[in-house]
């Protein structure tokens, strides 16, 4: 048996338009045996019982972009939800921000779907409209834990009647219900007796019912027999599922500023200004030091905004998790389709700013020198992202991760060997382990290796005599380079990228285990 879920928080990707995001639903969740234009077909019907046909176009909107209003939402939610014709759905708060015609034609629509396809719906819903009500068959009514009633909706009438609370004429009978037993305020009914006593009135009352005895009995024989067990699978191949998540990411990121566009308009206006600032870098003794802040410069500036891409992050984990719990895809294959959707546009902020600030400030010359300094600042970009979505996993609020991320960035920048030389670093801790993983000592080195090796600097003493420095004497002795290849400093810089982000993988992985383990503990 499968099962659908809708929050009662619309969590929506803001830079899909309606269409996109009930398309893409339809194409993951739909039978692998059904043709793509049926599953399209099928995305198409639902947007038109849904209502949603004037505003499939529009953008759906979140944090930085305003579209389509609180109750369109709410529809969309529905409707990505029940494409597969799911057998159990649970409805949380379905009518939440819709108008009483909305709330009536939705739910009318959810109904009849159910009675067509055999689907049970449970619904929890807050002062449903008088039309809506008579739509359900069976009520539940609970106050603080407590069952006041369980049966069908028209003895609902009868019950509150014969225990001295019947619904006057012309009123809504939810809206009665509900006042009785709202326990929130002091005064129940009227004014005549406390809201507690009430209650408890009205549950003892339905204990010693039929209508209880009636529900104990059919609960009995119900488990008597095995249950069947609830799935929330997929039933889109591996392959499908990550080609059409990559996608999804791939337009997400370039609609949303916040992921790459601005940082990347900050990135060239910094790199111009720094390549002017240390334009026309010659061989003199003078150039070393402007060569080593230059270097230091844009490998931390550049890395350290990475962490201006937390706030989506953390958005695309609370996407994650909805579609993850009502089974839409695997961990495995969110990690592996935000991995490459990504690569284009961090090599794209690789090259653009390297390109300006290597050739501007007149770095070392040679093709294979920038190719390294651009898969460099790749994966120094790459790996600073993969850290931040493991914070974002860990703390989902964006101001703490933000905080939490920055405080890490700080200390690996602080033990990267530039601020005090390896040599000098204590032994305890700060050597060992901090400056060995710490990936902007990885960083540093593979930039400075780049930069130096193979260059001659001269300089002009007081009595014009000239004086040469090689870059090998540089490297080994003023910055105590590890003698490796520059090449080997890219490779583990890769390394941590990969490490990291099965560190991510592992724990949403853990994170889902425990969520099963803790609902089979309380199913038990």
């Amino acid at each position: 048996m499968n099962q659908a879920y809708v929050a009662q928080d619309d969590t929506l990707m803001a830079t899909l338009t309606v269409r996109e995001a009930i398309h893409y639903s339809a194409l993951l969740q739909l039978p692998a045996s059904m043709l793509k234009s049926e599953k399209l077909a099928t995305a198409e019907m639902a947007i038109q019982k849904m209502g949603l046909q004037d505003c499939s176009n529009n953008l759906i909107g979140g944090r930085t972009i305003r579209s389509i209003s609180g109750g369109q939402k709410r529809r969309v939610s529905i409707c990505m939800e029940i494409l597969t014709r799911p057998q159990l759905l649970f409805l949380d708060e379905p009518t939440s921000g819709l108008d009483s015609a909305a709330s009536y034609h939705v739910m009318r629509y959810i109904i009849s779907l159910a009675k067509q396809e055999g689907i049970t719906v449970i619904a929890s819903l807050h002062q449903p409209s008088s039309e809506v009500f008579e739509l359900f068959n069976k009520l539940c009514l609970l106050s603080y834990g407590k069952l006041v009633y369980f049966g069908s909706t028209p003895d609902a009438y009868t019950f509150f009647s014969v225990n001295a609370f019947p619904c006057p004429s012309m009123r809504n009978p939810s809206d009665h219900y509900l006042k009785i037993i709202n326990n929130d305020f002091e005064l129940g009914l009227e004014g005549k007796l406390s809201t507690e006593n009430n209650i408890n009135f009205l549950v003892q009352s339905y204990k010693s019912s039929e209508a209880h005895r009636q529900v104990q009995t059919r609960v009995s024989t119900i488990c008597e027999h095995e249950g069947v067990k609830l799935e929330k699978g997929s039933q889109a191949s591996f392959i499908t599922q990550s080609l059409l998540l990559t996608k999804r990411s791939f337009v997400n990121m370039y609609r949303d500023p916040g992921y790459y566009r601005l940082r990347l308009a900050i990135y060239v206006v910094i790199c111009m200004c720094l390549g002017i600032l240390f334009h026309g870098l010659d061989d003199s003794y003078g150039s070393i030091q402007a060569r080593i802040s230059m270097l230091v410069y844009i490998g931390g500036f550049l890395t350290f905004m990475a962490i201006g891409g937390f706030p989506s992050f953390v958005e695309d984990m609370k996407i994650f998790e909805r579609e993850r719990f009502n089974g839409h895809y695997g961990v495995g294959v969110y990690v592996i389709s935000n991995t490459l959707s990504s690569i284009p546009y961090l090599l794209l902020l690789s090259i653009v700013p390297g390109a300006i600030t290597y050739y501007l400030s007149g770095l070392q010359k040679g093709f294979d020198h920038f190719i390294c300094f651009v898969l460099l600042l790749f994966a120094s970009m790459t790996m600073v992202e993969s850290l931040m979505m493991i914070v974002a996993s860990i703390v989902p609020d964006f101001l703490m991760g933000i905080i939490t991320g920055s405080g890490i960035q700080g200390l690996m920048m602080l033990t990267s060997g530039y601020f005090r030389l390896p040599n000098d670093l204590p032994k305890l801790f700060w050597k060992y382990p901090m400056y060995y993983i710490s990936f902007g000592t990885y960083v540093n080195q593979g930039f400075y290796k780049n930069e130096f090796e193979d260059l001659v600097f001269y300089d002009n003493d007081t009595h014009g005599a000239k004086h040469m420095i090689s870059g090998e004497w540089i490297l080994s002795n003023t910055l105590q380079v590890q003698d490796n290849s520059k090449w080997v400093d890219v490779a583990i810089l890769l390394g941590m990228v990969v490490l990291y982000r099965l560190v991510f993988f592992g724990i949403i992985k853990v994170a889902e285990v425990r969520q099963k383990l803790s609902h089979t503990t309380k199913s038990a």
